[in-house]
């Protein structure tokens, strides 16, 4: 059975989100960038098509951004309206078939081998059609989908189904089985994932720059120039063969949530403030995913450019908002004992996940550690002086409680009792994750 792998890759997404949030502003905007306010730390994370042919790119700090697109307008990451649009996008995707897995907030691989039954034979392109078609009805939001027998290839061919990259495709192009060859004798080895600067440095030096390059040659003369491994991996790559299988729940290794902030903050209230919030989203997404976590881990950069962390590994894995918070929050004082610093950005991790629990767990009570030193220059170090926890059914009740008010009124239906001043220039926006 021959294997048929989508890639939908949500096109400009957090331009196309940004200008939904903000319909009168970003909406009106040709020249958009995504990433942050102008005079802020941020870096790009989205521009809009017009906006890249100024050589806009992302990952590119919002300064130099501007300089080279000085009329262009910059916002902040709508973090969780992003959010919103990708569950959206990622509901409909999965009334297709039930392998959907995320590569990224904005990008999906979908198996849908041996569902040739059910589509009625109909060739692969054409349910991709039928597919974008019923995202853009259901959710507004356009896809570019590419088509394959592996990863590999779908996710090339989604570049080349990219509005930007070939108006003419209508969204959608897709590498029959037995074209790979062909397909990617079109292509440079700059475009195949994992060859990165430097490889191409390497390759270049040896006369291999692009696909074609690559396909003249057997593993016996390319191990000659490069390692007998990477000859191996090139040969095949080259070839359009790849492996790995679409998971569509591939169980999490970590979930974070963190900020940098336009200007370094020194009260400590405001600091706790702030990471709060970000524990609260973290624990929320973790709700999501039906986890529980046993170690929690923050994370601190103060105006030195020094990361520091803390963690705790607890007993028994927690998922309310309360006992999470409360971690971190103590983590981050042991922190602030060894460095007091203004700080530049705050963050909050979970991890060691297990399934999470239902109310027939009446309790956890976790000792009283012993203290621990902090450890510099982002080495991870077990802060275990926090005070006991206790996490009861009605914390976990309360947190789910709070998820479906959220869920169904938005982030702001509920606020916690405690304030959180807004770092300057933030506008509800989170840096995404990763």
């Amino acid at each position: 059975m021959t294997a048929q792998i989508l890639l939908a890759d949500a096109d400009a997404f957090f331009v196309a989100v940004a200008r939904r949030v903000d319909p009168e502003g970003a909406g009106r905007a040709k020249l958009l960038i995504v990433g942050g306010r102008p005079g802020s730390r941020g870096v790009v994370c989205s521009a809009s098509y017009e906006t890249r042919e100024f050589g806009v790119r992302s990952a590119m700090p919002i300064s130099r951004a501007l300089r080279l697109c000085p009329d262009a307008m910059c916002v902040p990451v709508p973090r969780y309206a992003c959010s919103d649009a990708s569950r959206a996008i990622r509901a409909v995707l999965g009334q297709f078939t039930p392998a959907v897995e995320g590569a990224s907030i904005d990008e999906w691989y979908l198996d849908l081998t041996g569902t040739e039954a059910l589509y009625r034979h109909a060739p692969l392109a054409e349910t991709a059609k039928t597919i974008r078609r019923a995202v853009l009805d259901q959710t507004g939001y356009a896809l570019s989908i590419g088509g394959g027998t592996n990863r590999m290839i779908a996710k090339l061919a989604a570049e080349r189904a990219k509005p930007s990259r070939a108006p003419e495709a209508g969204g959608v192009h897709i590498v029959p089985a037995g074209g790979e060859r062909k397909f990617m004798a079109t292509l440079s080895l700059a475009e195949i994932p994992g060859v990165g600067p430097k490889a191409q440095a390497r390759l270049s030096g040896v006369g291999l720059i692009n696909v074609a390059d690559v396909l003249g040659h057997d593993i016996a003369t390319l191990t000659r120039w490069l390692d007998r491994s990477t000859a191996e991996w090139l040969h095949a790559k080259a070839r359009g063969e790849a492996r790995g299988a679409v998971e569509p729940r591939a169980p999490a290794r970590q979930m974070s949530r963190e900020e940098t902030f336009d200007r370094d903050l020194v009260k400590q209230d405001v600091l706790e403030a702030e990471l709060r919030h970000l524990a609260r989203k973290v624990a929320a997404d973790m709700r999501e995913e039906g986890l529980a976590a046993r170690t929690i881990t923050v994370k601190l950069k103060c105006n030195d450019f020094v990361s520091r962390t803390a963690s705790r590994t607890l007993p028994d894995a927690v998922e309310s908002d309360r006992a999470v918070v409360d971690t971190a929050v103590s983590l981050l004082a042991k922190l602030r004992m060894v460095q007091k610093k203004p700080a530049r950005l705050v963050g909050v991790a979970l991890s060691n996940f297990n399934a999470g629990r239902d109310a027939e767990q009446l309790a956890m009570a976790f000792a009283p550690p012993s203290p621990s030193v902090a450890a510099p220059r982002g080495t991870a170090m077990h802060a275990t002086a926090v005070a006991p926890l206790v996490e009861e059914p009605r914390d976990r009740d309360l947190s789910r409680a709070i998820d479906r008010v959220r869920e169904r009124f938005g982030d702001d239906a509920i606020r916690a009792g405690r304030p959180r001043a807004r770092p300057v220039g933030e506008k509800g926006a989170r840096k995404p994750r990763e």
